[in-house]
């Protein structure tokens, strides 16, 4: 599995990517209940970052089918 470190660096280079070449996803993603924590303290960990890069990938693959 890919360090913590690691896993924000390619959330951040694809957030990057879906501002600048998908800016109608982006204004999606600022209202997407899946970045909105449920708990008052969400711990951060390498699995839940996964899950989250994951999410975005299927937000960018899902757009382009359209």
């Amino acid at each position: 599995m890919k360090t913590e470190q690691e896993l924000i660096q390619q959330i951040t280079e694809l957030t990057y990517i879906i501002e600048t070449d998908y800016p109608e996803l982006y204004e999606l993603l600022l209202e997407d209940p899946s970045t909105i924590p449920t708990m008052k303290h969400p711990e951060i960990n390498p699995k839940v970052l996964q899950d989250y890069l994951n999410t975005l990938k299927q937000h960018i693959e899902h757009h382009k089918t359209k």
